[in-house]
């Protein structure tokens, strides 16, 4: 392991260093991206990558710093996580503690960060005329931070919360038994994310002064030489230039050599083990995993994209295909990843079926006779090219990012590639190199790999507990015996190397259209039995379209076993076609199909070329399905165990979860429907499919390198299969596909709804205010009022109470009613974070009160760049065109029509809505709580505290007027529905006419 040589002199940069600079002005780019790049070198060494887009609406910075949790001082596990949340409170040219969150809150922006295990990642972004002021607040984390005292020690609180966060999560506490294992003399076995024991009653213990310990890492550590910047403006270069070389020359040059760990954490005598690990989750899986080296000097060669490729793929001859037609898998997934500089792992991880995890050793030998296959026939050189045909494809005609994924993605490149090639690399593989190939293959052999088992059955066999999660786990060697039979398992007849895909296109010719194209969707077709909206693009420009069809039908959620049949006709249906679709995906080409509350929804979209043969094989398929019995076992017992998982979920997930299940008019629950799956049998799915495709209405719309002539003939191919006998598809009545509508909560009433979760350690408390119903006005105030909020709420409740790690506050709009909902998660009782929110929503009546004109007018301008935003890639506004479809609202130009009724929102105006809706004691306000107590050890419903007592009873007993909801059916049996919202333009309701 390479570390930072402290003996080097530090090198502080004046601006008269500042223009020695070096310039890289040959970045490569796709053919169809309009944005200017240049990349710099400071002379204080930091890396800088200038992006220019005049028509941008967002501008972004992002950073990282070649440091991360691997670097933790022994003796302060999670220094360089904690560091990264402290960066956020207070600088010293900026020393408020929110003063950086306020800015861009009050400029349309957000932020956020990330610590791994080499490197640490900052980004933001804000509206685009308000760039250099967040530029300024972004620089001085990196030469200035304050490290207060009292940040401090609250900052910890915020730490520990978002380690209990995972407790119960499986990924880190699986991720962290494969560290337990791991040689303990190498950084990878570290915990990195700290918690209040690593950050607070330790050092406290051992005399150690945590906030001088962050003050020394960030001074050895945050060395501008081993950072990378990335900004996006609409300024043009030389002005983004001289805006970085202004603030961050400043950055300190202290000769700090990244750190890099060459030996591998998994050492000779780790090798040929078998861990097994007890899981939250009823979940199953096999992870083989082979220890490499670092593959990212191979970019250009990409011997791991190789191979992940074919070992992960899907198609006839696969592993996959092998397991599935034995019944013990549903997916496998298989990459590279380097996890530091240095060294890495290639991992096969498959999804196990019952009978798969009775025959797990079988499993691994069909992976090694893979591995054998693909060894004994070599590399291929025809695949290598058609992976990188289909990489400069994909390059080619990417989608535009927005300006906060393209700087945060490409920052890591830059630490990885030469600057020319930052855009290119993560995308492009040029160098036939066999012996590379060959070279990782000679590490993927039994007597390396390490064996992961993840399942609930191994619990009885497992003798040890992970310190810092509590998992229960078993290591044991694999026998010489079984590696034996693993190195001698020869070839399998059923397995072969893929065919040539038949679906990469070769036409990328934009359609031609109409003299003039609406600028939103227009009806093409309308029938009792099917619509079609269509609009050509006329903005991104690419070969590319994307349709939805939406089939409709009132027995999809009728009742829970109903629910439950249609889930199982999607998964079935997307099972059978998997290995046909999954070449198609490969190729750009992509299809999906999801149940829905009304029905199934089928969507296609990629590159237009071959869109016509997959909508028609897709279409055949769905009404002449037939699905295997035994395929039919397996996915009934994966839905069950999904139903049954939702119970281990966070606990802020339960509170979103609970009150759509009240408020909606018909929602079934979960354990309702677990109750239902034993219901479920090949004879009623099968009479269910045939009753579904009976009755049916169908909404569509298509979107992108079509013109009406090609939208016609993609609809068609639906529309005559409706048609055929075999279908003899019937229209639906119009008000048999009436959306869901919203119960009304009664004003100036309170309702509260309490269950518990054992699972989790925090507890969640979720409060409502409900506000009426969706208009363009309504939506402009809840909106606004919810743009204010937002980060005083963080502030308050997350920075200084420090209630919880998850603090959120967003407008809800849902089923034509709208209204405003808090969210906490929260070690403390839901009734006590509940008193909490409520104390901070009295209080922002007086700082909207005290509020300047001139923050008014901020938060405004951020709500309206927000809604006038400008979709960057197709998917994006068709979802848009889609949602209002959706809806049945039809109102394409809600954003113009909000931020019309925004420009001329008061001040007083806003504080009335607010005195009168959200204020405690407003006249029109109604509130609905939602409280996951939990009784996990050590959580709030289990819990010896004093203040979990009488204090909440106390707090409870100030609500006297809150009305308790036990059961569901006779809450919404006394409750009254808003009407649906009225469609904005003049448009007969879907389906048969009903008549009088």
């Amino acid at each position: 392991m390479d570390l930072a040589n402290s003996s080097l002199p530090a090198i502080k940069v004046t601006m008269a260093d500042a223009s020695k600079l070096l310039r890289v002005n040959n970045i490569v780019k796709s053919q169809q991206d309009n944005r200017d790049y240049r990349g710099l070198q400071l002379a204080n060494g930091l890396k800088v990558l200038l992006i220019s887009d005049p028509a941008t609406d967002k501008a972004a910075a992002a950073m990282t710093v070649d440091v991360g949790h691997m670097s933790d001082p022994e003796d302060l596990p999670g220094l360089a996580h904690f560091c990264e949340h402290m960066l956020f409170l207070g600088t010293k040219k900026y020393p408020n503690e929110n003063a950086y969150s306020t800015y861009l809150s009050e400029n349309g922006g957000s932020s956020n960060a990330s610590t791994y295990a080499d490197n640490t990642k900052y980004y933001f972004d804000v509206v685009h005329n308000q760039f250099e002021g967040a530029l300024d607040r972004f620089a001085q984390f990196f030469i200035g931070p304050l490290f207060t005292d009292s940040a401090t020690d609250r900052e910890i609180n915020a730490v520990n919360s978002e380690h209990e966060k995972n407790l119960a999560t499986d990924v880190w506490r699986i991720r962290q038994v494969n560290k337990a294992l791991a040689d303990s003399n190498h950084p990878y076995s570290k915990f990195g994310t700290g918690n209040e024991k690593t950050l607070s009653e330790d050092p406290k213990r051992l005399g150690i002064n945590v906030r001088e310990e962050l003050l020394k890492f960030h001074e050895k550590w945050y060395s501008a030489n081993i950072m990378c910047l990335a900004v996006y403006g609409r300024e043009t270069l030389d002005e983004l230039e001289a805006m970085v070389i202004s603030r961050f020359s400043e950055i300190v040059n202290k000769n700090v050599i990244s750190p890099r760990w060459t030996d591998h954490p998994f050492l000779p005598e780790h090798y040929a083990t078998k861990v097994s690990i007890v899981p939250v989750k009823d979940s199953r899986t096999l992870t083989l995993t082979f220890p490499t080296g670092d593959l990212d000097q191979f970019y250009k060669a990409g011997p791991e994209a190789y191979l992940s490729h074919l070992i992960g793929h899907e198609g006839k001859g696969s592993i996959l295909s092998e397991l599935k037609s034995r019944g013990w898998s549903n997916s496998l997934l298989a990459g590279h990843n380097t996890l530091a500089r240095g060294f890495g792992f290639f991992d096969i991880m498959v999804d196990l079926t019952q009978e798969g995890f009775e025959n797990i050793d079988e499993i691994i030998k069909i992976i090694f006779q893979y591995i054998n296959m693909l060894r004994t026939g070599g590399p291929k050189k025809w695949i290598f090219e058609e992976y990188l045909n289909l990489s400069e494809m994909q390059f080619r005609f990417k989608d535009k990012e927005t300006a906060l994924l393209l700087v945060s993605s490409v920052v890591h490149s830059m630490q990885l590639y030469p600057m020319e090639e930052v855009l290119t690399a993560p995308y492009l593989i040029s160098d036939w190199r066999p012996d590379l190939i060959q070279n990782l293959m000679d590490d993927l052999v039994p007597e390396k790999c390490r064996i992961v088992v993840v399942g609930q059955k191994v619990e009885p066999i497992c003798n040890e507990i992970e310190y810092w999660y509590g998992t229960k786990y078993r290591s044991e060697p694999i026998s010489e015996d079984v590696i034996e039979d693993w190195k001698s398992c020869g070839l399998n007849e059923n397995l072969s190397f893929p065919m040539p895909n038949p679906f990469i296109p070769t036409d990328f010719e934009l359609c031609t259209g109409e003299s003039e194209v609406k600028p939103y969707p227009v009806i093409l077709h309308d029938t009792p039995i099917m619509r079609v909206w269509y609009k050509q693009d006329t903005e991104f420009k690419k070969p590319k379209t994307i349709m939805n069809f939406d089939f409709s039908s009132p027995m999809a959620y009728s009742d829970p076993l109903n629910c439950n049949l249609t889930h199982m006709f999607v998964q079935l249906f997307k099972d059978e076609l998997n290995e046909y679709l999954y070449e198609a995906e490969l190729a750009g080409l992509r299809f999906g199909v999801s149940n829905t509350s009304n029905g199934i929804s089928l969507s296609i979209s990629g590159y237009s070329h071959k869109q016509q043969i997959l909508l028609s094989k897709v279409i055949d398929q769905l009404f002449n399905f037939e699905f295997c019995p035994k395929r039919f076992e397996i996915i009934k017992e994966q839905m069950h165990r999904a139903l049954k998982n939702f119970n281990a979920e966070q606990p802020y997930q339960h509170a979103v979860y609970y009150l759509a299940l009240i408020l909606t008019e018909h929602a079934w629950t979960k354990q309702e429907l677990i109750d239902a799956v034993s219901l479920v049998t090949v004879e009623r799915l099968e009479q269910y499919i045939k009753d579904f495709l009976s009755r049916m209405h169908v909404e569509c719309l298509i979107h992108g390198n079509v013109n009406k002539q090609k939208a016609t003939a993609l609809a068609s191919i639906v529309e005559q299969k409706l048609k055929t006998t075999n279908a003899n598809t019937l229209p639906l009545l119009s008000r048999q596909l009436l959306l869901k509508r919203e119960y009304k909560l009664v004003n100036q009433e309170s309702y509260r709804f309490e269950t518990e979760n054992e699972f989790h350690k925090s507890s969640c408390a979720e409060l409502y205010l409900q506000c009426g119903m969706q208009s363009d006005s309504a939506n402009v105030f809840i909106d606004l009022v919810s743009q204010i909020l937002c980060e005083p709420c963080y502030n308050t409740l997350r920075t200084k109470e420090q209630l919880g790690y998850i603090v959120f506050c967003a407008s809800r709009k849902a089923n034509g009613a709208q209204g405003i909902r808090f969210i906490v998660q929260s070690a403390k009782h839901p009734v006590y974070v509940e008193e909490r929110i409520e104390l901070f929503l009295d209080s922002m009546t007086k700082q909207i009160e005290d509020m300047s004109d001139e923050e008014f007018n901020r938060h405004k301008d951020a709500l309206a760049a927000q809604k006038l935003e400008k979709p960057k890639r197709l998917s994006t506004l068709f979802n848009k065109f889609l949602n209002e479809i959706s809806l049945q609202q039809y109102h394409f130009d809600r954003a113009e029509k909000e931020v019309a009724i925004l420009r001329n929102v008061t001040k007083t105006e806003l504080l009335d809505y607010y005195k009168s809706n959200i204020l405690s004691m407003g006249p029109n306000r109604s509130t609905l709580s939602i409280h996951i107590v939990s009784t996990a050890d050590g959580g709030a419903g289990n819990s010896n505290e004093i203040e979990s007592t009488p204090v909440i009873n106390e707090l409870i007993d100030r609500r006297p007027n809150t009305i308790v909801i036990n059961d569901l059916a006779v809450f919404k049996s006394s409750k009254e529905l808003y009407p649906m919202v009225q469609p904005y333009i003049d448009i007969q309701p879907k389906g048969a006419k009903s008549k009088l």
